[in-house]
């Protein structure tokens, strides 16, 4: 698996999506079009002063033409060696994020505007992924849920969100894009729809789950986490099938992810 600053975002999206250069260990990293430069600036600043997040170079993202560009350390991601997947590591970090204080005047993390805008894009996609959005409750379309802890969110979780430095083995969370405030069961949202899908073994969703608990994280109650992150893992589930779909994917997780829709329509 490559460096996660060395991934491109694909061609025909490419005027509207984020675009990395790398020149040695600085990563500049030129944000989508339309992204907001104050809350851009906000999930800089809570960046640089959280220990779970990679720290940006500066908290001021510059302006490039229309668009924002900010500047990090080079990392690496995860290697895609399945036997040896950082399942418990990663929960606890998560963890560590999640019981971090909530910053004053912190943006809402961007998972549902993730999704909405994916489902913008359902009239291409088939139509077990469209019926499966067309179901789903009205708390995943929030960033937070009444009742539910309010916490810092990642807003884009996954194993790929991992990383390290080349001056500091520990691993830390990338990509504050969707970094913000909300229920944090969305950042066990994505692990959790795949491993329904069948696509994480048990034994790495177990181990997920009990590194997140063990380092005290909120978003799991005692007991079976299904009820509460079963939602959320529908959402995650249907954001990935179509966005599958737009990129014209027909692989194997591209297959149990459009099963898992039709299970839900």
């Amino acid at each position: 698996m490559e460096s996660h600053q060395r991934r491109r975002s694909d061609a025909p999206a490419a005027a509207l999506s984020a675009q990395i250069t790398v020149a040695g260990d600085i990563v500049f990293k030129l944000h989508r079009s339309g992204t907001d430069p104050r809350a851009l600036a906000a999930r800089l600043r809570i960046a640089h002063s959280v220990d779970a997040l990679l720290s940006p170079f500066s908290v001021q993202p510059e302006p490039v033409g229309l668009r924002w560009r900010t500047t990090w350390p080079l990392v690496k991601i995860v290697a895609a060696e399945p036997n040896r997947l950082p399942w418990a590591q990663a929960g606890a970090l998560l963890a560590e994020l999640h019981r971090e204080p909530v910053p004053a005047r912190a943006p809402v993390h961007g998972w549902p505007q993730r999704l909405r805008r994916t489902v913008r894009r359902l009239a291409a996609a088939p139509g077990s992924i469209r019926r499966a959005a067309a179901v789903l409750p009205d708390g995943v379309w929030r960033a937070g849920t009444p009742g539910r802890p309010r916490t810092l969110v990642h807003g884009d979780w996954h194993l790929g969100q991992l990383g390290q430095t080349v001056v500091d083995p520990r691993w830390v969370l990338i990509d504050v894009d969707d970094l913000g405030v909300g229920d944090p069961a969305w950042d066990l949202a994505r692990p959790a729809g795949f491993w329904a899908a069948g696509l994480i073994p048990d034994r790495d969703w177990d181990g997920f789950q009990a590194g997140y608990r063990e380092a005290r994280g909120p978003a799991l109650p005692p007991g079976d986490p299904w009820p509460v992150l079963e939602p959320f893992a529908r959402a995650a589930v249907i954001h990935a099938a179509a966005s599958g779909a737009c990129h014209d994917r027909d692989d194997a997780t591209q297959q149990a992810l459009l099963a898992a829709c039709e299970r839900m329509g």
